[in-house]
C-alpha cells in the first residue's frame, strides 16, 4: 500500500475512533492558546488547564500580560516547570503582539517564529487552531512516536523532518486534526512504553510496527 492510501485509512480509522479532533488545551482568547502552549513544554496539557484560570483571570488582557511583573506570573505558572524562562517569553511576546502585530496573534509562520519562545510546533498549532490554515502538521512527541511506528516515517525524530514527511503524504485539510488525534491515541492506546495496548488500538490494520510483529 502506497503511503498516501496509508495515510488516508489512518486518517478515517481516527477520525471514527476521536471524533472530536480538538485541541486539549483549553483558551477562549488566541492569544492565551499561544501562552498555554508555551506552557505546556515539559509538561502535560492537564496541569496547564489547572493553571491557565488564574492566569488569566489575573491578566485578562494582552495588554495586562504585557504590564505584567514577571515574578508574578512566575508564581502563577510555577508548577508547568520551568517558570522562570516561560514567564519571561510570555510578558515579552505580550510587549511584541502589541508593538509589532497590532495586538494580534500573526498569521504566518515567518512572524510566529519572532515571538519569545515560539518554534514550529508552536507555530503550526497556532495556524492549524486559529487560523485553519490547510497541511500544518504539529510534530509534538505523540506524532513522532507514532508516525514513526505506523511507517508514516522513516523513524526520524527530528521534529522537522516528520513534518516534511507527513506534510507529502497527509490530506491538506485533515493534517492538524489528524495531528490532535494522534496525541488522544499516544494517550489511550499507542503508549511511549514498550508495549502499547495494540489489541485496542483502531490502526493497527495499516500499521507497520504492528503487521511486523503479527507476522513472527
Amino acid at each position: 500500500m502506497r503511503k498516501k492510501e496509508q495515510a488516508a485509512c489512518i486518517v478515517e480509522a481516527l477520525k471514527k475512533e476521536y471524533p472530536e479532533g480538538i485541541c486539549s488545551l483549553q483558551y477562549p482568547k488566541p492569544h492565551e492558546l499561544l501562552f498555554s502552549v508555551r506552557l505546556s513544554a515539559q509538561c502535560t496539557d492537564e496541569r496547564v488547564n489547572q493553571v491557565t484560570p488564574a492566569l488569566y483571570a489575573r491578566f485578562p488582557t494582552l495588554e495586562a500580560f504585557a504590564q505584567a511583573d514577571v515574578h508574578e506570573v512566575e508564581e502563577l505558572i510555577h508548577s508547568c516547570g520551568f517558570f522562570r524562562a516561560k514567564a519571561h517569553d510570555i510578558v515579552e511576546s505580550a510587549k511584541m503582539l502589541l508593538t509589532d502585530f497590532g495586538g494580534k496573534v500573526p498569521d504566518t509562520m515567518e512572524d510566529l517564529l519572532k515571538l519569545p519562545g515560539v518554534g514550529r510546533k508552536t507555530a503550526n498549532l497556532i495556524l492549524g487552531d486559529i487560523y485553519h490554515t490547510p497541511g500544518v502538521v504539529i510534530a509534538d512527541t505523540h506524532c513522532i512516536r507514532i508516525a514513526g511506528r505506523l511507517g508514516l516515517t522513516d523513524g526520524t525524530k527530528d521534529p522537522g523532518k516528520v513534518e516534511e514527511q507527513l506534510r507529502k503524504i497527509l490530506p491538506p485539510e485533515e493534517s492538524n486534526d489528524f495531528c490532535h488525534r494522534l496525541v488522544l491515541h499516544g494517550r489511550a492506546v499507542c503508549t511511549a512504553r514498550t508495549n502499547p495496548y495494540c489489541d485496542k488500538c483502531c490502526v493497527r490494520d495499516w500499521c507497520d510496527t504492528y503487521q511486523k510483529a503479527h507476522k513472527k
